[in-house]
């Protein structure tokens, strides 16, 4: 079992910045691999960022590559998410997940104002 707890999001005006961060309990989160997921509103839980559990791959979602980045820290059984440039249409909730899916965390509010 593991327990995914996000923190870091809150209210940030357009083109600015917010850093995210999830912290896993339990002794397997440096083999997991992990991403983070947002769910806007009105709409589906959609894919923002993976990464593997070495951080050799990183992968995200197209409305945010060049914007976000996902990183991970295995000795501190945490996992990130710095963003950049944020947009009102980045506002939502996010979350962090294992395993694509296998764990979830409860969320954390961002919201952009324009």
């Amino acid at each position: 079992q593991v327990r995914l707890v996000e923190s870091g999001g809150g209210l940030v005006q357009a083109g600015g910045s917010l850093s995210l961060s999830c912290v896993a309990s339990g002794r397997t989160f440096s083999s997991y691999t992990m991403g983070w997921f947002r769910q806007r509103p009105g709409k589906e839980r959609e894919f923002v960022a993976v990464i593997s559990w070495s951080g050799g791959n990183i992968d995200y979602g197209a409305s945010v590559k060049g914007r976000f980045t996902i990183s991970r820290d295995n000795a501190k059984n945490s996992l990130y998410l710095q963003m950049n440039s944020l947009r009102p249409e980045d506002t939502g909730v996010y979350y962090c997940a294992a395993e694509g899916g296998l764990y979830w965390g409860q969320g954390t509010q961002v919201t952009v104002s324009s």
